[in-house]
């Protein structure tokens, strides 16, 4: 058997594929940045056509920088941006209209007046997730509903939805599959985790047609093959997982108990939770980590949705660096912020708060602030950002954690994990392999065909590169949190609810 597996990664900044080593070791990858549309003000949208288009030029260059060609690829695994909601139809393939990205606030105000629904009781029982605008129903409904002969065509069967995954699977099998996985559905607010079923109750009062969804399989399955014209041989797709999960994967978390946090264009932290689903008191999200030969893992989600962003936004809009490396020395080069906060909540806050009107702040300024508190500010908001996560998964699980696994592109950064190391009192571990997302799927496509035995073998390749550990006395950790708390509060919309979250989370 051939040793290379690939891992095809679309996520909400760009278009990646990733060749990695039978061990782990990414060998190629090439990488396409993905352009993100915002028509109105809490919109944000994308390209399907660029996604796929650049997914197969991503594969393509990915196979010739270390001269293979598709038969020396053993199994792809696809890993996806989540909840992104995609609208075809099933004979042309044509899409009818853009990719409404997760971070798309449109349906704020559905949401507010669906909160009335009856449904709305049982919605977190039965998903895990709440009502917001983040998943996937409330996206469908609004193609559905605006869309020109949208629900018609729907209702007769000619058009099909999909998470990117099922978007891209369909274009890469030329339209023989129709699927996703159990990782992907459990984030749509519309498939039951408990019975593993997409859930009709819900659906019905979406208003959602069953005959558009995709086949829900396990996280390594046989999702068909990759169409022959493509690469010029078939290849085995064996995998499919969203991202988050993938990342769990990647990072060997496989023990309940276990927790990482990858900081992408947002920050997701996860806790594997095994056979129990907790049903989280702190407006957490209980999810589906990885689904293997029908049995379930669960986990425990806290959603941040700034976190790449804010670096990304200092530097395109504000201009206050040329690239993200520079921010770890404008950091180091202050001892704080001098009572600055930046608070990024550019399309609303995530958990514990879930607040999809709130926007964002810099409070504190003073005639002394400059570039470099305002950059430090940046950073340190991700880490606060990690301690409301951390704080309301500890509540939930009565887990005491040591020891965090992280991920993503910002964990290149050394002051920012010593900060978080500091603002979590906590052990902070950086994988040798930063690229855990793409990694994820690759490893499942390998259990998948065989590559692999076990978990337990994959667990066994994981390697940290370097741990930090904290060494903030406790009164500044517990003086700058409180100030954090305390600019929350300022930009709020749900002020009411504030009092009861904050106290959960000190």
């Amino acid at each position: 058997m051939t040793q290379y597996l690939m891992a095809i990664d679309q996520g909400t900044t760009s278009s990646r594929a990733i060749i990695f080593s039978r061990i782990g070791e990414p060998l190629s990858l090439h990488q396409i940045d993905l352009t993100q549309y915002y028509p109105k003000d809490g919109w944000v949208e994308q390209e399907p056509e660029d996604m796929w288009l650049h997914t197969l030029d991503c594969c393509r260059q990915a196979m010739q920088k270390i001269n293979l060609s598709a038969k020396d690829i053993a199994a792809v695994g696809i890993t996806n941006q989540r909840e992104t909601t995609i609208m075809w139809d099933k004979k042309t393939g044509e899409v009818i209209y853009r990719a409404i990205v997760w971070q798309d606030r449109r349906t704020s105000e559905f949401c507010k007046q669906f909160s009335q629904h009856p449904i709305n009781a049982s919605l977190h029982a039965k998903t895990g997730l709440l009502l917001d605008p983040y998943f996937s129903a409330t996206k469908i409904a609004w193609l559905l509903n605006n869309i020109p002969h949208a629900r018609q065509r729907a209702e007769k069967g000619e058009l099909a939805f999909g998470t990117v995954d099922t978007f891209l699977l369909w274009r890469l099998t030329k339209g023989k599959i129709h699927a996703t996985d159990a990782t992907n559905a459990s984030r749509t607010l519309l498939f039951n985790i408990r019975t593993q079923q997409w859930d009709r109750e819900i659906l019905n009062a979406f208003d959602i047609p069953e005959i558009i969804l995709p086949k829900v399989l396990d996280s390594s399955a046989d999702f068909g093959k990759i169409d022959v014209e493509f690469f010029g041989a078939p290849i085995a797709i064996a995998s499919v997982i969203g991202d988050q999960q993938a990342a769990t994967v990647g990072q060997a978390c496989f023990v309940p108990g276990m927790v990482k946090s990858t900081y992408g264009t947002g920050c997701f932290m996860l806790l594997n939770t095994g056979t129990n689903m907790i049903h989280s008191k702190n407006r957490l999200l209980s999810t589906i980590a990885y689904r293997l030969n029908g049995k379930v893992t669960y986990g425990l989600e806290g959603s941040i949705f700034s976190a790449g962003t804010t670096v990304k936004w200092m530097r395109d809009k504000l201009k206050l660096f040329n690239t993200a490396g520079q921010t770890e020395a404008i950091a180091e080069s202050i001892p704080d912020t001098s009572g600055v906060y930046l608070i990024p909540a550019f399309t609303g806050l995530g958990a514990p708060y879930w607040d999809p009107d709130a926007r964002g702040a810099l409070l504190g300024l003073t005639g002394n602030v400059g570039v470099e508190q305002i950059v430090r500010a940046g950073l340190e908001s991700v880490c606060y950002q990690t301690r409301d996560l951390l704080k309301a998964m500890i509540n939930d699980s009565q887990t005491q954690l040591t020891k965090l696994r992280v991920d993503g592109g910002m964990v290149a950064n050394n002051w920012l994990l010593q900060f978080l190391a500091d603002m979590l009192d906590l052990e902070i571990q950086r994988p040798i392999c930063i690229e855990t997302t793409a990694l994820g799927a690759a490893y499942l496509a390998g259990l998948q065909i065989g590559m692999y035995q076990s978990l337990d073998e994959i667990m066994q390749l994981w390697q940290t590169q370097r741990n930090f550990f904290p060494n903030m006395p406790s009164e500044d950790r517990d003086r700058f949190y409180q100030g954090w708390l305390n600019a929350i509060a300022k930009i709020l919309t749900e002020k009411d609810k504030f009092s009861s979250i904050a106290t959960s989370i000190k």
